[in-house]
């Protein structure tokens, strides 16, 4: 019955949904491109052999991206004639696909999940598994899988309080999601018993694969326009940060230049459709601003720089001295924390955090992480850092000696794939 109710307020829900799209294509156009995909229109890539073995992994957006990406790398290290298909539901996951991922896997945007719908996908692309990444679990696409025998493993595994309250209200509809799974590689041990509460019979603890950062070798020298923005200033980088988060951040900035004038703060908003709408806040609250994506260097007046670009985030960070990681001082529960503690930073966050729970306790118990309750007291804690090279240093450090004690994620999750195959 729960089955039916859902397939039924999707299927009407579905011309909002395309409404909603063409909205967002107003400030995203890339929203609009290939939408034909999301509703069943398959495009099988150019270069896509149906003859051979063909692997689905699904994840939504950018975080999930970024988690998948040192796993999709490995496959296809170690199986080259597998096909990975990689499926997003925003332009920003499939820009990162593109960049992280390049030949090694196919991307296609995500398949809603009305039954017809994925069950063209599933005709089209006739994969032999799918992975899903964190909690992108759909009752059409499992159930649909499972009855197409593939095998069903989900990756990086979190489950918040939240959200286990969420699917206990669909009890029935959850419990059987789950048992379709052939296998849950949780997060931690917190997610794995919220799992089991829900009904999964298979869970195992691989740890995040988000400690299996792809990319940071390559990435660590900052961007090359950095060191003429900053001279001899500080750089404080705030990463990822979600609308209404900015003047919160600006609040705790204006605080430090009080103390501390020559610094310079750096905003890379998580949404590329709202880079005009943060320079013009920066203009309006009296900061010289400028826009990555300028020519040239700036000058010695200029407070802020807007990030305004994609795929440079550990670039930035790299330059950095501070990082602020955006989405925790609103409440969506906070972005990726381990980037800028691979590179050796103090990190900060707000008060929400629950996407990065266990990595942010973890952190924070290494004394590599500080949260705040809000700008004020994050300037409080930017002005503390500024005026002590040595406990920067310290975070610094203590982050890097978390990453490196975390590194089992990746391949035990591996080996439940090669179990599964």
């Amino acid at each position: 019955m729960q089955r039916a109710i859902y397939n039924i307020l999707f299927t009407l829900a579905l011309p909002l949904i395309w409404l909603r799209l063409l909205w967002r294509s107003r400030n995203t156009p890339a929203y609009r491109r290939r939408i034909g995909e999301r509703f069943g229109r398959i495009r099988l890539p150019e270069k896509f052999d149906p003859a051979r073995s063909t692997v689905w992994l699904h994840a939504v957006s950018v975080g999930e991206t970024m988690a998948a990406a040192p796993l999709v790398t490995a496959l296809h290290a170690e199986l080259p004639d597998l096909q990975l298909v990689v499926t997003t539901m925003t332009p920003t996951g499939a820009e990162r696909v593109r960049q992280q991922m390049g030949d090694a896997a196919f991307h296609h945007y995500a398949p809603y999940d009305a039954p017809w719908i994925v069950r063209s996908f599933l005709s089209a692309f006739r994969p032999k598994m799918l992975i899903l990444m964190e909690t992108e679990l759909w009752p059409n696409a499992i159930r649909l899988a499972r009855r197409n025998g593939l095998k069903l493993l989900l990756a990086n595994g979190r489950l918040s309080e939240k959200s286990l309250r969420s699917y206990s209200r669909f009890h029935g509809l959850s419990q059987n999601m789950l048992r379709d799974l052939h296998m849950i590689c949780a997060q931690a041990e917190e997610d794995a018993a919220r799992f089991r509460e829900l009904g999964a019979a298979s869970v195992r603890v691989t740890g995040s694969l988000k400690f299996a950062l792809h990319g940071v070798g390559e990435q660590s020298r900052p961007l090359a326009p950095i060191a003429g923005w900053k001279g001899d200033r500080k750089l404080i980088v705030a990463a990822s940060t979600r609308q209404g988060e900015e003047p919160a951040v600006l609040r705790a900035y204006r605080d430090c230049l009080a103390a501390y004038p020559r610094t310079l703060l750096l905003i890379v908003p998580r949404h590329p459709e709202r880079f005009d709408q943060v320079y013009q806040l920066c203009a309006a609250e009296g900061f010289v601003t400028a826009r990555r994506s300028a020519a040239g260097t700036f000058g010695a007046d200029v407070r802020i720089v807007i990030g305004d670009s994609m795929g440079e985030m550990m670039q930035y960070l790299a330059g950095a001295d501070i990082a602020f990681v955006g989405g925790s001082l609103v409440d969506t529960g906070c972005h990726n924390v381990l980037e800028p503690a691979a590179l050796g930073l103090p990190v900060t966050i707000g008060p929400s955090r629950f996407n990065f729970a266990a990595v942010c306790e973890l952190l924070e118990d290494a004394g590599a992480l500080r949260g705040a309750a809000n700008g004020r007291d994050l300037g409080v804690i930017w002005r503390e850092l500024l005026a002590d090279d040595c406990e920067r240093q310290r975070m610094g450090a203590a982050g890097k000696a978390v990453i490196a004690a975390n590194q089992q994620a990746l391949e035990l999750t591996l080996d439940e794939i090669r179990r599964l195959l």
